[in-house]
């Protein structure tokens, strides 16, 4: 009898332990029990700076629906990332359309973008300039 009384014991606790993880969730993995994440390379262009010393600047650059900039030039050149929609860039020449998700550099030549998707455009403009 009491023998029975311990399996039952037993199977109480491990029957609460398993409520107990199903009600509470998953216990979160420590940093080193985690897999390392793999950055995926969205970009790579080697380039070729004017000085040892550039400045970086990061803006977010939000375009209306139907928008499209004059012909114009930015100080510095750098990568660009479209954060939401579609833009067509016209620039030395070429026409190219990019998507959310896809990144394209602008050499600092006469260009123009527009927004030609359905909805507003957003780019994350990364531009290396040099330190004035």
């Amino acid at each position: 009898m009491r023998r029975m009384g311990t399996v039952y014991r037993w199977l109480l606790i491990i029957a609460m332990a398993v409520s107990f993880g199903v009600w509470v969730g998953p216990m979160p993995l420590t940093a080193q029990d985690q897999p390392r994440p793999r950055p995926k390379v969205l970009f790579e262009k080697a380039v070729e700076l004017p000085s040892t010393h550039v400045k970086v600047l990061a803006r977010l650059g939000t375009f209306p629906a139907g928008f499209k900039t004059p012909v114009h030039t930015h100080k510095g050149p750098g990568p660009r990332y479209v954060l939401q929609g579609k833009v067509q860039i016209v620039e030395g020449g070429e026409t190219h359309t990019y998507s959310e998700g896809e990144v394209f550099w602008e050499s600092g030549i006469p260009m123009t973008a527009e927004n030609v998707g359905e909805g507003e455009a957003k780019l994350l403009i990364i531009e290396m300039l040099p330190v004035e």
